[in-house]
């Protein structure tokens, strides 16, 4: 989900990839979509034969191997994400939560079962995404190991030299990637260049692994390696990892660009590199060991180290980008509390910086890299969450086949099904490494699903109360027509969630400061189950009555909200104030636990702790702060 890709809107609010060519799109997406999956050669293959060295010969190993990682590319990658999954796709933006909105819409109401689903599903993402960043660059720079000039003497430092990269990574964030995202594309494009034409070099040190192309190799040697094959299925999914992106990114690039670059240049280099790296073990079988740097000649070693960590970092910064989008879309579902979400760029629509999740996952891939101190044991722990994630997905993508595309059920069944059961096999062989170190993604996965959970819960029940609480505007305005309050000059606009019910603030204004304004708006900020909202859709205005008027503003799961800026709509539509003669009036609930509610106590006092760190209202909403009164009330929840 990164967002690093230019975007633009059309004067409808539409949003767009920019109108550049077709090759350019291409070459941006490489960067942005296939980062994570472009520095998989570095150490899935010498994963897998790690494994299976207690096997058969070794030739159909090797055989084995590249032919399982040669039909997880066509099967998972391929035929499921570009081929159908891609299909999915609400207007034009892609994720799980995506999936989760156009499944809510698809269904016409909102399902709790599909909700759940989109928790673990973002939850998971989160989980393997500190992983991500700590493989990747350790991966590359473990080569220094093996360099010429430096071997051994370069040991002690790849760990500090990782944590360097990492660090200044994370630290740059905050200035934003605009400047140099632009090079992302094409520094990944000659990467994708130099894994092919290394694989092509190598395929000639026995043409035989050609062979390894047919897919009765990989079954021969799972049935031969019995349990071992199982577990080496583990290995083989990480060839594949990072394949998620291809849908999460296609609001940015646009299906045809992603799909011509995978099918013309990644997957073609990937084949190419694994092939490589299977004819070299073939012939010299001591390169099993660390095939992907061994395929290096002496001459180009240097560069192609540097260009290796160049795209590993590319790779991590698209997963971080990918955690800020996902983050900006679970606040806008009401998955997550309001969180800091701070814009880099005023010309590149996707580029936002979330200080909390930069620090959560610069802490948490620290930590990795301290816990696992190589890329060897990192990978024991990768892939799981994102097998999890896929798996999401194909139950989504189900409802959506159904219920959308009005496919019959047996079509649904049978298209989701053949995904899922490559999704459990690859997951099942995943959840063998949990002793090995994939508890942690499931255990981050867990709680972030236990704290979404909380959070949508704790809402609603907060919601529900309030409102029976409340008083409904029509019975209000026929309290002030028989008891006429003091009437103050300007304009009130009270933020509510519920626009029937009186607001809070509107409430305590009229019983603690006996006032009511001469224009008073009821304001409410919904979220619609689209990614962007056109401008002649942003704003609905209803009238209630001569006091009130009701004022709704819309926003996609992917858009920021900027009050201000659509109150300047409301002209168009007759509805004229001045914002600096104008007053925000918030309301602001002091929660306090109750055994009674609807929740466990200690649930109670995580959702007290989430609704007191949440992000300020004033801020989120870019109100300006000199214009905004908050009144606030107790309530248990």
């Amino acid at each position: 989900m990164a967002d690093s890709a230019e975007t633009a809107s059309d004067s409808n609010g539409e949003h767009h990839p920019h109108k550049e060519s077709f090759r350019a799109l291409a070459i941006g997406a490489l960067g942005v979509v296939f980062g994570d999956i472009g520095t998989s050669p570095l150490y899935a293959m010498r994963e897998a034969l790690a494994h299976s060295r207690a096997g058969l010969s070794g030739e159909l190993s090797v055989l084995g191997v590249v032919s399982l990682v040669t039909w997880a590319l066509i099967l998972v990658v391929t035929v499921k994400y570009v081929v159908f999954l891609m299909r999915a796709d609400n207007k034009g933006e892609g994720g799980t939560l995506a999936l989760m909105a156009l499944a809510q819409r698809a269904l016409g109401r909102r399902s709790q079962m599909v909700l759940f689903l989109g928790m673990i599903g973002a939850a998971l993402f989160y989980g393997d995404g500190i992983i991500t960043p700590a493989v990747s660059v350790l991966g590359a720079v473990e080569g220094l190991r093996d360099a010429p000039g430096a071997g051994q003497t370069m040991a002690p430092f790849v760990l500090p030299i990782s944590a360097g990269i990492l660090i200044t990574l994370f630290l740059v964030q905050a200035r934003g990637t605009a400047s140099v995202a632009r090079a992302f594309g094409p520094i990944t494009a000659l990467w994708f260049a130099v894994l092919g034409g290394l694989g092509l070099f190598h395929i000639f040190d026995n043409p035989s692994i050609i062979r390894g192309l047919l897919p009765h190799y990989g079954i021969i040697f799972l049935i031969d390696n019995g349990f071992l094959g199982f577990i080496i299925l583990g290995s083989v999914f990480l060839a594949v990892t990072g394949a998620e992106a291809l849908y999460a990114d296609m609001g940015h690039f646009g299906k045809g660009p992603i799909r011509a670059a995978w099918l013309y240049l990644v997957l073609p280099c990937l084949l190419l590199n694994y092939l490589g790296q299977g004819a070299l073990v073939l012939a010299h079988p001591a390169a099993r060991l660390n095939p992907f740097f061994d395929m290096i000649p002496k001459a180009v070693y240097w560069p192609v180290l540097l260009l290796a960590t160049a795209a590993s970092v590319i790779a991590s910064q698209a997963v971080i980008t990918g955690a800020f989008s996902l983050t900006q879309q679970a606040v806008q579902l009401g998955l997550l509390p309001r969180i800091d979400i701070r814009r880099t760029s005023e010309t590149q629509a996707g580029q936002i910086y979330v200080p909390q999740v930069n620090t959560f996952l610069l802490i948490g891939v620290l930590m990795l890299l301290v816990t696992f101190r190589s890329s060897h044991n990192l990978a024991a722990a990768y892939g799981v969450a994102v097998t999890g994630s896929m798996f999401v997905n194909n139950f989504l993508f189900f409802i959506i086949v159904r219920n959308f595309w009005k496919k019959p059920t047996w079509m649904a069944a049978t298209l989701s099904g053949f995904f899922s059961i490559l999704d459990v096999i690859f997951m099942s062989s995943n959840l063998l490494k949990i002793p090995e170190g994939a508890w942690l993604p499931l255990v981050l996965g867990g709680i972030l699903i236990l704290v979404m959970w909380t959070w949508s819960l704790g809402t609603q029940i907060l919601s529900e109360k309030t409102r029976k609480d409340s008083v409904s505007l029509v019975d209000l305005s026929e309290i002030l027509k028989a008891r006429v309050p003091h009437r103050a000059p300007g304009t009130a606009i009270f933020l509510t969630s519920d626009p029937d019910m009186a607001p809070v603030a509107l409430m305590h204004n009229l019983k603690h400061n006996k006032v009511l304004h001469e224009k008073n708006i009821i304001l409410t900020v919904v979220t619609a189950e689209t990614p962007r909202v056109k401008d002649q859709d942003r704003v609905l205005i209803g009238p209630i009555n001569d006091d009130f008027k009701k004022l709704t503003i819309s926003y996609g799961f992917m858009e920021s909200p900027n009050i201000p800026k659509a109150l300047g709509l409301c002209r168009k539509q007759g509805l004229k104030f001045d914002i600096m003669a104008t007053s925000f009036f918030l309301g602001r609930r002091s929660v306090v636990p109750s055994a009674q509610s609807g929740m466990p106590l200690w649930q109670d006092k995580l959702f007290i702790f989430l609704m007191r760190n949440a992000a300020n209202p004033t801020d989120f909403f870019k109100i300006p702060p000199g214009r905004v009164v908050e009144l606030g009330t107790q309530v248990t929840v």
